[in-house]
């Protein structure tokens, strides 16, 4: 429906490709634009406006944020068998919903981090999944990312189920502990009141002295529990690494087993998140600080997004959730789309979610080394059919599994984030306007005609322009304008925002 109206605007237009819009634009001197401007603006005196108007009119461009180098925050890590309320913990220590907990055994498998605060001291808060002995497949890989965990912390939460008591596989992890070196604070956890705490002190014969009962679903014994770890917690971390203040943030979003987190360990360099043929293996968006291109960047793996939320149960349904919040912190996505099979509607529905939250759009097609031409052929026919709304969204072929042509995702993210950062000039933005409405005004519609009174671009990131019009455009004027904009100045791999301040002439 939305190609055949842009055909028809075509129709109406005539052929405005070879109009030479950009060329009678490059002729216009800047100053001579600015004074244009300010007299159309001056204009709007005329018509009837609110202080929200004024205040867009008002606003200042943005200053661009430089990379700025912040000390390592020291690092508590939270270990422990599944299922002992780790990620509750986490949530209670945080002050926030942000770990996916669920009554289900494993439903973390990652190594996931999260900024905290308490008592004005900053940390990262490390949550891993179930540690088991003689883990096999995925739970194997589940226990390795906890021994990393381990490995690159300052201090350790070991959190043990005290209604249970000490396991075999808490002893395990016992031994595993004493070779770290690293202060070691038990956790008594599921003590929900006084009458429990005898089951705590039972936990004294796994020789790493006193238990802290605390319950992480009701919040009792934590804060007592934080006091002593922060007496021993460093202000600057011995293990992390330096922290970068403005890198970009990239989130790789897609269904279920595209090669997310293949990606993000390749990237990264290292078995950074968990892989495994299983589908949705990943659930909590996973943060980490990569170097690609000579560049640091912040890369984001998330949990796959379903067909459909609302049908989801569990775990899956929250790990959906906290993608979405993900791509909301991001700047730009890579959306990943395995070419082996079909681009589906669930393809579609991620790119337009990426739309609709307004960040940048790259467009990563994996898997590239399994194409052979037969599907390749059908590939960029489902590319014009299904995608054409993002044509001008960067695209790259990789492949995660083996990092082939992986160095051709920066400038793609680089492209994609200066369309992103773009702002134009209000004379030449109302320049464009002038030249453009002269040249293909908007049609009559019921016997009135809408002018544009005035533009300017309210914000970046993504662009985002207002038009003061004295009636409404028709959508699909405001998509031909959104298209010339992109031939005139570009703006790839960025969604462009156009809004319409309908406004009337003061009564004299």
């Amino acid at each position: 429906m939305t190609d055949q109206r842009d055909e028809n605007l075509r129709d109406e237009y005539g052929d405005v490709a070879d109009d030479g819009l950009a060329e009678r634009l490059a002729d216009v001197d800047d100053e001579l634009a600015e004074q244009r401007a300010a007299a159309l603006r001056s204009g709007l005196s005329d018509y009837e406006l609110d202080d929200d108007d004024l205040e867009v009119l008002e606003l200042s461009e943005e200053g661009e944020e430089g990379i700025r180098y912040l000390p390592a925050l020291p690092v508590i890590a939270i270990v422990g068998r599944p299922n002992v309320g780790k990620s509750a913990l986490v949530n209670r220590i945080l002050g926030r919903r942000e770990a996916v907990v669920e009554d289900t055994p494993g439903v973390t498998r990652d190594r996931v981090s999260y900024k905290g605060e308490y008592l004005d001291r900053r940390f990262t808060l490390v949550d891993t999944g179930g540690w088991e002995p003689d883990a096999r497949g995925i739970d194997a890989s589940v226990a390795a990312q906890a021994e990393v965990a381990i490995d690159l912390c300052d201090v350790v939460l070991f959190v043990v189920d005290a209604t249970v008591g000490a396991t075999a596989t808490d002893e395990h992890v016992v031994r595993l502990l004493r070779k770290t070196m690293k202060p070691v604070f038990l956790v008594a956890n599921k003590v929900d009141d006084a009458r429990q705490e005898p089951e705590a002190a039972a936990l004294w014969n796994l020789g790493l002295g006193e238990p802290y009962p605390v319950s992480a679903l009701h919040g009792r014994g934590v804060a007592d529990m934080l006091e002593q770890v922060f007496k021993v917690l460093p202000q600057v971390s011995a293990v992390a690494k330096e922290e970068f203040g403005g890198p970009r943030r990239v989130a790789i979003v897609g269904r279920p087993n595209v090669g997310k987190s293949s990606l993000l360990n390749k990237a990264a360099g290292e078995e950074r998140v968990v892989v495994n043929d299983l589908a949705g293996t990943t659930r909590d968006p996973v943060d980490e600080q990569i170097e690609l291109g000579g560049k640091i960047w912040r890369f984001v793996d998330t949990a796959g997004i379903r067909r459909r939320v609302h049908l989801q149960q569990g775990a899956d349904f929250y790990a959906s959730l906290r993608t979405q919040a993900a791509l909301e912190k991001a700047e730009v996505a890579v959306v990943l789309l395995d070419v082996t099979q079909p681009i589906s509607e669930q393809d579609v529905r991620i790119i337009d979610l990426v739309l609709e939250s307004g960040r940048a759009l790259v467009l990563a097609y994996n898997k590239w080394d399994q194409l052979d031409d037969d599907r390749r052929r059908y590939l960029e026919r489902e590319i014009e059919q299904d995608l054409h709304h993002v044509t001008w969204a960067p695209r790259v072929n990789i492949s995660a599994r083996t990092g082939r042509h992986l160095e051709k995702l920066v400038p793609a993210l680089e492209t994609a984030l200066e369309g992103w950062d773009t702002r134009v000039p209000t004379g030449k933005f109302n320049a464009f306007l002038t030249e453009l409405t002269q040249e293909h005004p908007h049609p009559v519609r019921g016997g009135k005609q809408p002018r544009i009174l005035f533009g300017t671009q309210a914000g970046s990131r993504p662009p985002t322009f207002v038009l003061f019009t004295t009636g409404f455009l028709d959508p699909g004027y405001r998509r031909f304008i959104q298209r010339r904009l992109r031939e005139v100045y570009g703006f790839e791999g960025t969604p462009i925002v156009v809004n319409m301040r309908v406004r009337e002439r003061r009564q004299r």
